[in-house]
């Protein structure tokens, strides 16, 4: 099973996205300066639509 958790936490990296907290479980907490809000990022992301969906949830238009 695929892991897309390192390719999405890489490109909020890269996009200027600040880790903020730890949230329930293995949730986290991320700040994106680009829709100036804060987004969910699961700790274990294991389809490529929700790899995207937060990706886009960010502001960020590129698919992995």
């Amino acid at each position: 099973m695929a892991d897309f958790t390192r390719d999405v936490k890489k490109l909020l990296h890269q996009h200027e996205c600040k880790f903020v907290r730890y949230g329930k479980g293995d949730h986290e907490i991320w700040y994106s300066p680009i829709v100036n809000q804060n987004l969910t990022v699961d700790g274990k992301i294991t389809k490529r639509t929700s790899a995207n969906k937060t990706l886009k949830n960010a502001g960020i238009n590129q698919k992995l």
